[in-house]
């Protein structure tokens, strides 16, 4: 028996919508592993984050370079989407200026020479599509033998505070290029943005920030009007020495003399040890036990100055004026610190 659709129309529209949805569902993709698995390596220089999302195609047993990736060609640099890199803030890349952003990261392989190019095109599939009046930076850079590596993989090679090097490894050839921050400026500017914040009400907050500029030598006019608001908020040990540090890399070193003296007469007994570790870090031995020696005379019924002034007589190669103090710090001392002080005196007596 032949159904007419003019007679159920209700009944072919039914079934075409049934038959659509199934079309539908055969097409939903499954979650399964993929071929060149999805990665992101990331670091930071200073406070710009840099981050590279790639795919790591295998070598498996195939012919790379020149072969299934042809010199001359752009490459996606990975497999699948085009491989990207992030810039937290502005860089320089080899050089090149570059603002903060996501960017495509191709490459052209050659057998002496490969250009990295940055496109601001960064959501395309592979380099299918790519336009060279997109690049944003176009570098030269030189591969170099590296160990065999299976999967193509990406790494940051001697990060320092202000550069690092971004480098592509796969089968037994790397290419690299450096990334730079101009760290000192971004600290400077988002110490600004900071200063707008909770840190504004506190005078350590100013004080750290002039610290900062004082520490690199940048931004010294700015950092002196920092610190003149943490001391009128509370002027103490910290922020006087800070100051003294500002005047100091100005040119001031009468002015900052002077306020360093200042900050001793007003040093608590934290302040005085702090600053004699700090002197012992710098290897200023003598330095630090004149230190540790006026925190005795100031506050000598607390067992951590003669502790303090033990150790540094220590590190100095005085065993007997160690022994000495730390017999002096073993009597006043808590529990919890006898058995250490105990030990450190059985060690001396060696």
């Amino acid at each position: 028996m032949t159904i007419s659709r003019s007679r159920y129309p209700l009944l072919f529209l039914a079934a075409a919508m049934v038959a659509a949805s199934a079309a539908t569902l055969a097409q939903t993709p499954l979650t399964l592993p993929q071929a060149s698995p999805p990665a992101t390596v990331s670091q930071t220089i200073g406070l710009t984050e840099i981050d590279i999302t790639y795919h790591r195609p295998a070598v498996n047993g195939r012919k790379i370079w020149g072969g299934l990736v042809p010199y001359g060609d752009v490459w996606r640099a990975g497999a699948n989407e085009n491989t990207t890199i992030r810039f937290s803030t502005p860089v320089t890349v080899d050089g090149k200026k570059i603002e903060a952003g996501t960017y495509g990261l191709h490459m052209i392989p050659g057998e002496k020479d490969w250009t990295v190019i940055l496109s601001n095109m960064s959501v395309a599939w592979g380099s299918f599509s790519y336009d060279p009046k997109e690049d944003a930076a176009r570098v030269t850079a030189t591969p170099h033998p590296s160990d065999f590596e299976e999967r193509l993989s990406y790494r940051f090679d001697n990060p320092t505070e202000t550069s690092a090097e971004a480098s592509m490894h796969w089968e037994k050839v790397a290419v690299s290029f450096k990334i730079e921050a101009d760290t000192p400026k971004i600290a400077v500017d988002s110490l600004r943005g900071q200063l707008r914040g909770l840190p504004r009400f506190s005078w350590q907050g100013w004080s750290q920030a002039a610290a900062y500029c004082a520490q690199q030598g940048v931004n010294l006019p700015e950092a002196l009007t920092w610190v003149d608001r943490s001391i009128g908020m509370n002027e103490n040990f910290q922020n006087l020495r800070v100051k003294a540090a500002v005047l100091e890399k100005t040119g001031d070193a009468k002015a900052a003399e002077s306020l360093r003296a200042q900050a001793l007469k007003v040093a608590n007994e934290t302040d005085l040890n702090n600053y004699g570790y700090q002197l012992m870090s710098q290897q200023k031995m003598t330095e630090a036990i004149a230190i540790f020696q006026r925190n005795t005379r100031e506050h000598p019924q607390s067992w951590n100055v003669w502790d303090s002034l033990a150790e540094g007589y220590s590190n100095a190669g005085d065993n007997k004026a160690a022994i000495d103090n730390y017999t002096k710090a073993l009597k006043m001392a808590p529990d919890a610190q006898k058995e250490r002080i105990e030990k450190a005196i059985t060690r001396l007596k060696a």
